[in-house]
């Protein structure tokens, strides 16, 4: 989308920018979420697992995978002319989490993908945004063959807050993904506008 050129002398404005993070455990797919739903043509940070690493990352469950987000995965959408969104992918391995600080500065809130196969692997990023009162919802990553269990099964094997929304998405599909992005800003400004309440109380 072309915004055309800022003219600080009263042109037309930059575009204001909303930062979000996709965090999840190794393999959840976190990196085809942000290829799906970005405009552009995704940044991304991404390697060859080497046999070194097989030694400390678990490719358990995802034996076919080859590659590994060492910093970021980074795409874009425009929500209005004056209204862009950044997508911020963290990487999942535990020797990379030094990366997240750095992400989450300024971001409005996240999305924790999950694999049900795996459901372990995202405890950490529950715990990290729960730590920091970063606003965050649950989106379950529909994998071909996996089981499907019930999502009040899920929110309690994960120990989720009972208003904390959790979804099921499919990380391949644009309109799946942009349903998850809709679902985490509805909570951000559910969640602001119960504080503000609170606030004035």
């Amino acid at each position: 989308m072309d915004y055309g050129a800022y003219n600080p002398a009263g042109g037309q404005a930059p575009p204001r920018a909303i930062k979000i993070l996709l965090a999840g455990g190794f393999g959840v797919g976190k990196t085809t979420l942000v290829g799906a739903v970005s405009e552009i043509k995704p940044l991304r940070t991404e390697e060859l697992l080497s046999e070194g690493s097989l030694g400390t990352d678990s490719t358990e469950g995802v034996e076919g995978k080859t590659t590994t987000t060492v910093a970021m995965d980074f795409g874009r959408i425009s929500l209005r002319r004056d209204l862009v969104l950044y997508l911020f992918g963290t990487p999942g391995q535990q020797r990379f989490w030094f990366m997240w600080d750095e992400l989450a500065i300024g971001a409005l809130g996240a999305v924790v993908l999950a694999d049900t196969r795996r459901l372990a692997d995202s405890f950490p990023a529950i715990d990290y945004f729960e730590r920091r009162e970063i606003p965050f919802i649950v989106a379950l990553n529909c994998f071909d063959g996996a089981r499907r269990y019930a999502i009040e099964d899920v929110r309690m094997a994960l120990d989720l807050e009972p208003g904390l929304p959790v979804v099921l998405c499919d990380a391949r599909s644009r309109e799946s993904a942009k349903e998850v992005l809709i679902a985490l800003v509805e909570h951000v400004l559910a969640t602001a506008s119960r504080e503000s309440v609170s606030g004035i109380a």
